[in-house]
């Protein structure tokens, strides 16, 4: 049976018609298909890419719990992280883990719950009848139909070709009253260069600061990067390649701040540019820093993927690879780097047991922010930070407002200033049911659980796979229920809904005597 299981996902033999689609085999996307059809109706799930798992089998190795309240994370995403747990005998959840080990446990909880999956195709286009949809048709020319569709996607492709409502990038301060929205400006200009030779603007720098305002709404999300897997052990190691197309001037705002360093006698260290999380079997977990001058975000690069086409995303996914690659190759070989820092770099090679099919390199770029729908209930920073308790609730977060840069903008010819960041306390707050659905003139058989009905500064609490695991649960059973029903989403019944989600173990409701804030998490201050 499990062999039959995974030649049907090779070979492409699949089912013209389904009761409930769902898009994108991200986290979110594997737990509305698996508890859809354990409610005994049958669900095709479509990823585009060739692996299933998103982000958590593409190099981010934790639920990120260490900056939320543990006891909110329940239903399918407790259920995976006690898989997780079982696989490293912890005796409990775990939430630190391994890229590899992560997809096998998502494949055959896929194959348990006897899920059709289809690799290698995205949603072309949208047919419907009115506010219903009634197919869709894939990059490779296939049509499916169904009862109910859910968009689980970082970038909601689904719904926007659904013609439902969205937005991209971050509204203005004033539109919801959200006192960390739109441009925001770090209080600590940089250092270094900011301009060339003929006065132009060095890679990496987006604007001058003095054409943004502060609190205007802006078109651009946070940065993207690579979440690469790396060894230190040389026997562990696989070189890590060159980039396809190197430039260095690329990080010309890099090279200038790090001769500045050495006229200074400041020492400087990997660390100082790079962050390295220790996680199993030799593997660390490579990754943006915050607070470095130049580090794995690409800032700006960012900014046309949302609405992009898939011909364009593909050159901007190539872009970011040969950025990522391309300052990993400056830091061990450029001169103005130091000897130190060079050597550290040196010392690092991709772990040769991850990502082996594709040379060792992550699978998906980290989309941390794309598309985010304008639905029934637009979830506000009041949401989850003061009015948090919701009637229609179907799970819960507590995690940070967690913001990274958008851009650099250029002060002056020798300072720059980074903006975008946000980084405030998580409270626990009930996420609304009215989050996941569309307006019904819009869509009446939709559910969207992964660009969700958020502004972008709520969007930072639901923007991690342990979230987005709990919308996509709740997405999975409403869905069962619309169709059962013969209802649109947005009349499913609130209480069998609710009901359901607590008996399958799924956080809806404030527990009495738990902590509501993360006041006990350590992390930088907040912006």
């Amino acid at each position: 049976m499990k062999l039959f299981f995974f030649a049907c996902l090779i070979c492409g033999t699949h089912l013209n018609a389904a009761d409930i689609v769902v898009y994108g085999g991200v986290p979110c996307g594997i737990a509305a298909s698996i508890v859809a059809a354990r409610e005994g109706v049958n669900v095709v799930l479509i990823e585009p890419t060739n692996h299933v798992g998103g982000l958590s089998t593409s190099g981010i190795n934790t639920a990120e719990s260490e900056h939320m309240l543990k006891w909110t994370i329940g239903g399918f995403a407790d259920e995976f992280y006690r898989r997780l747990g079982a696989h490293y005998h912890t005796g409990g959840p775990e939430y630190f883990f391994e890229s590899s080990i992560a997809e096998k446990i998502y494949l055959d909880m896929l194959h348990e719950a006897g899920v059709e999956v289809r690799f290698g195709a995205s949603v072309e286009k949208v047919v419907k009848e009115g506010a219903r949809i009634t197919a869709i048709t894939l990059t490779d020319g296939s049509k499916l139909q169904a009862k109910v569709f859910i968009d689980a996607g970082y970038e909601g492709d689904l719904m926007a070709r659904a013609g439902v409502k969205y937005v991209v990038g971050r509204e203005s301060k004033a539109e919801f009253d959200e006192e960390t929205a739109g441009v925001r400006f770090d209080k600590t200009p940089r250092q270094a260069r900011t301009v060339d030779e003929n006065g132009r603007l060095l890679p990496g720098i987006s604007a001058w600061a003095k054409d943004l305002h502060e609190g205007d709404a802006h078109r651009a999300p946070m940065n993207y990067n690579f979440r690469l897997t790396v060894a230190k052990d040389p026997t562990l190691q696989r070189p890590i390649p060159a980039p396809q197309h190197y430039d260095e001037k690329r990080y010309a705002l890099l090279a200038s701040w790090l001769r500045d360093q050495t006229l200074q006698n400041k020492p400087v260290k990997l660390a100082d540019i790079i962050d390295l999380y220790g996680r199993r079997n030799g593997k660390f977990e490579m990754n943006n820093k915050q607070s470095a001058i130049y580090s794995l975000g690409h800032f700006g690069g960012q900014f046309d993927w949302p609405d992009a086409s898939y011909e364009v995303r593909a050159r901007i996914y190539q872009d970011h690879m040969d950025y990522t690659l391309g300052l990993l190759h400056f830091l061990a070989t450029d001169a103005s780097v130091p000897a130190k820092v060079q050597e550290e770099m040196k010392s690092l090679g991709l772990h040769k047991d991850e990502f082996s099919d594709n040379e060792n390199l992550p699978y998906q770029l980290y989309v941390r922010e794309a598309r985010r729908m304008r639905g029934e209930h637009v979830v506000t920073q009041q949401d989850v930070q003061g009015d948090r308790r919701k009637p229609d609730s179907i799970g819960m977060s507590s995690h940070f407002i967690d913001c990274h840069h958008v851009q650099r903008l250029a002060l002056n010819e020798n300072e720059f200033v980074n903006e975008g960041r946000i980084w405030r306390m998580g409270h626990a707050y009930q996420i609304p049911y009215r989050a996941l659905t569309p307006k019904a003139e819009e869509c009446t058989n939709l559910l969207v659980p992964g660009a969700a009905s958020y502004t972008h500064v709520a969007f930072c609490t639901l923007r991690l796979e342990s979230v987005w695991m709990i919308t996509g649960h709740a997405a999975g059973i409403a869905a069962a229920q619309a169709m059962k029903d013969n209802v649109a989403v947005q009349k499913v019944l609130l209480a069998p809904l609710q009901d359901k989600l607590r008996a399958q173990k799924q956080v809806v409701d404030f527990i009495p005597g738990m902590p509501e804030k993360c006041e006990h998490l350590n992390g930088p201050p907040e912006f």
